[in-house]
């Protein structure tokens, strides 16, 4: 499969610094850091799946994540959504989860989308982004989230978990033919 995107142009020596255990990595290296350096990735929902992703994405050094979340930090939220802390309660989580990532990597850009998802607004939310990851909670929302990947042909990673089980799974059918989405594979919401 060929990258997604083409290598920045140059990373900072801070930042060489900084992702020197990548850069030792063969499959790696300078060449695929540049490419995470210029990566735009969307990450839906700042929960229990988007959490964790938003934060281990901002620590690779993806250069730009974007953030879609309409909800509030909730004091239930504090045990699994890991990018959130006591003080965000009450917060959107969308901001929340910007603080955190800048705390953590002030090299990535992070921009929010507060506003919920909808048919009038996907498109729009998606363009411009080279993957996105679809940490949702709820069928509606995964469908419509296949449907504008798919029409806007970008690669998009699926995730749920429900109790102790979980599952994952990556949708690029216009990066291999014949390769399936998740309406191909779940027809019916």
């Amino acid at each position: 499969m060929a990258p997604l995107v083409e290598p920045a142009d140059e990373l900072t020596i801070d930042e060489v610094r900084r992702y020197s255990r990548h850069l030792i990595i063969p499959d790696v290296g300078m060449t695929g850091q540049k490419r995470l350096k210029n990566a735009k990735v969307l990450v839906i929902g700042a929960g229990g799946l988007g959490s964790p992703a938003l934060l281990y994405l901002a620590a690779a050094g993806v250069g730009t994540l974007g953030i879609a979340e309409f909800d509030e930090v909730d004091e239930s939220n504090l045990q699994r959504q890991i990018i959130h802390g006591q003080s965000d309660i009450g917060k959107s989580k969308a901001e929340s989860a910007r603080e955190s990532i800048a705390e953590a990597n002030p090299y990535v850009e992070v921009v929010i989308h507060p506003e919920r998802l909808d048919n009038d607004n996907v498109m729009q939310v998606f363009e411009g982004y080279d993957l996105i990851v679809d940490g949702t909670d709820n069928f509606a929302t995964r469908y419509m989230v296949n449907d504008a990947a798919y029409f806007l042909g970008i690669p998009y990673v699926w995730g749920s978990i429900y109790r102790f089980d979980g599952q994952a799974s990556v949708f690029a059918p216009t990066l291999a033919e014949d390769a399936p989405c998740y309406r191909c594979l779940y027809p019916e919401p």
